[in-house]
Parts: structure tokens; C-alpha cells; sequence
């Protein structure tokens, strides 16, 4: 007869071989991009599943020492940044105006906001291209920034409202009293306790707009605004016959998301709990 425990380990067996097989397939290609990138293409066509014999570092050497992924780098950091702050702060306002005041219009308001997810990003791709070169941001990281900014404000707004309308009423009352203007409620008290869902929408802001390619590629024709997606494309472009070279280049793409993200990644998953328990 087994135990409860037992029967416990039991049931959660399947939950661990899912979970086991679902990395395994993740992290294989991570390896084999990582182990290629020390080969050579002659042995990546003769071993290619094989270990590097001999390990050819100047693949990755070269990479570091040149000044087009760097600025690749910088670019895609500059971007990611300011995106991240202007959705994050505009959202923010937004989202305690649509949570703590109430006016004539205000759910309807919300819904709109709400239909902004639905919206693909490729439909608009036309109209802002017209858009973006009729006010000259075009070669110019501001036409990749706002754009940005104005697509993740729905998913920001829908997440921030959710956390601010979770604030006891009693609280903003006694901050009142106090002699508190709402916009002092707002900054002193509402966005310190809603800390891990601005990390949250922070989190997936910076990953969207580092992972983001098709905006980046359409804005800039000069390499100097060349994001790291763009990179990757116009390197493979470049070095095509050079296999194992683009291996190291898309590694080294990686480092830096895979990197935020395991800082990040217990900020990403107990803001988005939270979030669930307050829902």
C-alpha cells in the first residue's frame, strides 16, 4: 500500500519528465550554435555533430573585436532603454487615471486600449512607414522608439490597471487627509507598492523590443542604427559561405537577452504571481 507521499511523487512524475524534455529541447540548439561557433565550416561539414578538433577560437575573437557588432549592441541597448521607459511611464499614467478616477467614459476608454492587442503590428507596417518619413525619423532611432512605445502601452496599461485598482480606497482616502494631491498619491505611495508589476511590464518591454526586427530593418538603412536582429540578417547576408562564423555571431547575439533574462527572470515570473493572486 502506498503512502499519500508516495502517491504524491507519483502523480508529479509526469509534471518532471515534461518539464525535463521541454529543456532538453530548448537548450540543445543553444549548445550546438555555442560548440559550432569553435569549429570551422570544414569541420562543421565533415563532424558537424561532433566536438571541435581543433577548437577555433578566433571565430568568437574577431566578432568581439569588431566595432560593427558593439555598435550593434549599443544600438539595441539605447533602444530597448528608452522604450522601455517612455511605455513604462506613459503607461503608468495612463493606467492610474483609468483606475482611480472615475469619469464619464472611462471603461470605454479602457476597451479600446484593450483592442490595441489584437491589432498585428505588420497591418500598420505601411501607413508608418509614410508616417515616419513625413516627420523625418527615418535613420533615426526615434522612429523605432515611439513606434515601440505606442504598441506595448496596451499590454502595459492592462497589466499597471490591474495592480493599481488592487490598492485599498481606504489608503488613498488617508493620504488625502494627509494633505496628499493625487499625484502625489501616485508617485509617494502607488508606484512603490506596485514595484513587481512595473518590473514585470519592464521586463517584457525591454525583451520585446530586443527581440524586435521588422521595425528596426524598415527604419534604418544606415548600419550606424543597426539593431542586433538586423545584425544577425545583414552578417549572415555577409557571411554566408562562413558558417560556423555565423554560429558565433548568433551566440554572441544571445548572450546579452539570455543574460537579462536570468537576472530578471524571478522579477518577470513573482510579478506576473502577483498579478494572478490580486486578478
Amino acid at each position: 500500500m502506498t503512502t499519500p507521499v508516495l502517491r504524491r511523487r507519483l502523480r508529479s512524475v509526469p509534471l518532471y519528465v515534461t518539464v525535463w524534455v521541454v529543456g532538453i529541447v530548448m537548450v540543445t540548439p543553444l549548445l550546438y550554435a555555442l560548440v559550432s561557433g569553435f569549429k570551422s565550416t570544414d569541420q562543421l561539414s565533415g563532424n558537424a555533430f561532433g566536438l571541435p578538433s581543433p577548437w577555433v577560437t578566433s571565430n568568437y575573437t574577431k566578432l568581439l573585436a569588431d566595432g560593427a557588432f558593439w555598435r550593434a549592441l549599443g544600438s539595441s541597448t539605447l533602444i530597448a532603454v528608452a522604450t522601455t521607459v517612455l511605455t513604462v511611464a506613459t503607461a503608468a499614467l495612463a493606467a492610474f487615471a483609468l483606475a482611480r478616477f472615475a469619469f464619464r467614459g472611462r471603461e470605454l476608454l479602457f476597451t479600446l486600449f484593450t483592442m490595441g492587442l489584437m491589432f498585428p503590428f505588420a497591418v500598420a507596417i505601411l501607413p508608418l512607414f509614410i508616417l515616419l518619413r513625413t516627420f523625418g525619423l527615418l535613420d533615426n532611432p526615434w522612429g523605432v522608439i515611439l513606434p515601440q512605445a505606442a504598441f506595448g502601452l496596451p499590454m502595459t496599461i492592462v497589466i499597471l490597471r490591474g495592480f493599481f485598482r488592487a490598492i485599498p480606497g481606504e489608503l488613498e482616502e488617508a493620504a488625502t487627509l494627509d494633505g496628499c494631491s493625487p499625484f502625489g498619491f501616485f508617485w509617494r505611495i502607488l508606484l512603490p507598492m506596485a514595484r513587481p508589476a512595473l518590473g514585470t511590464v519592464s521586463v517584457l518591454a525591454v525583451v520585446t523590443s530586443w527581440n524586435n526586427f521588422l521595425l528596426p530593418l524598415l527604419v534604418f538603412s544606415d548600419s550606424t542604427w543597426w539593431t542586433i536582429p538586423v545584425g544577425v540578417q545583414q552578417f549572415q547576408g555577409q557571411y554566408g559561405t562562413d558558417i560556423a562564423r555565423v554560429f558565433a555571431y548568433l551566440v554572441l547575439a544571445m548572450v546579452p537577452a539570455l543574460a537579462f533574462y536570468a537576472v530578471a527572470e524571478r522579477q518577470l515570473i513573482g510579478g506576473i504571481t502577483l498579478g494572478a493572486t490580486k486578478g
